[in-house]
């Protein structure tokens, strides 16, 4: 695999994992474009690693809160919080550990059947055009309808289900897990950043699933020469990318609205249904 083809689907891949645009679409679609061969099971691997701790670095205190309140060490013999972390991250939300893990399932159940018959059957324009189309309207519906005021602090075990049941619908390309989270959030009363943070803590375990799933999957064939260095490229480039990416994308939500991001998904949906149209004829 070319180096350089190394690092544009490692960007490609650290921009759109989290930003709600779909990144099986867009590693779909540059391949596509650009007349690439399919880099393979082992660089998916690396991508998701790469992913993997770009979220784990920048949520590891979360992470850590969350295991102190499981384990019961975060509160004082008078009950009262040893840090000030609980209540700045997670708002005293005590149960948000079991609801992540409750939310999870439904996409872990998805992902594990369905994976592979989706990236051989439903990577096709006809296909994920309008799944980039249906959310970016679900996503401009939830804005308008959402009252945006509910932080962490208040996410229930029913937001979670709400939740981890559309992060299963992300298993159709062009749906995207972070696009699909946070609409579902948005509708369950939840403010943009809170959509954000939810959606990106609940893609951890997924995104750590998948690469377990796929490491194992080439740990008997391991690592050819040629796909070394490509390998480590697509693991530092997605997450530096990728971290990059949270933090920015956290910080735009605080004052601005995932209008850009409808807008975006509906033009690329409309693109790649008349490209694939225009192919067919």
């Amino acid at each position: 695999m070319p180096i350089y083809q190394a690092i544009v689907l490692a960007i490609v891949q650290g921009l759109t994992e989290f930003l709600p645009i779909s990144s099986t679409a867009h590693l779909w679609l540059v391949p596509w474009i650009l007349n690439w061969q399919d880099p393979g099971l082992t660089f998916d691997v690396a991508l998701h690693a790469g992913t993997l701790v770009a979220v784990l670095l920048y949520f590891w205190s979360y992470w850590l809160e969350m295991i102190k309140m499981v384990l019961g060490m975060s509160e004082s013999k008078d009950g009262a919080p040893t840090t000030a972390g609980s209540m700045t991250l997670l708002g005293e939300n005590r149960q948000l550990f079991w609801f992540l893990v409750i939310a999870t399932i439904p996409g872990g159940i998805a992902g594990w059947l369905l994976e592979r018959a989706a990236d051989e059957k439903l990577r096709s324009p006809f296909i994920i055009g309008p799944a980039l189309i249906i959310v970016g309207l679900l996503m401009l519906a939830g804005e308008r309808l959402g009252s945006e005021d509910h932080n962490l602090g208040q996410v229930s075990l029913l937001d979670s289900i709400v939740v981890g049941v559309a992060q299963a619908f992300a298993v159709i390309p062009g749906v995207s897990r972070s696009g699909s989270t946070m609409t579902a959030g948005l509708f369950r009363r939840m403010n943009r950043e809170t959509a954000a943070r939810f959606s990106f803590l609940l893609s951890t375990p997924l995104i750590a699933g998948a690469c377990l799933k796929k490491g194992l999957e080439i740990h008997h064939t391991g690592i050819s020469a040629d796909m070394r260095l490509p390998f480590v490229l697509g693991i530092i480039v997605s997450a530096v990318v990728g971290y990059a990416v949270i933090a920015v994308l956290i910080r735009y939500l605080e004052r601005r609205t995932f209008t850009i991001f409808v807008v975006y998904r509906v033009m690329l949906g409309v693109i790649l249904l008349a490209a694939g149209w225009g192919l067919r004829h």
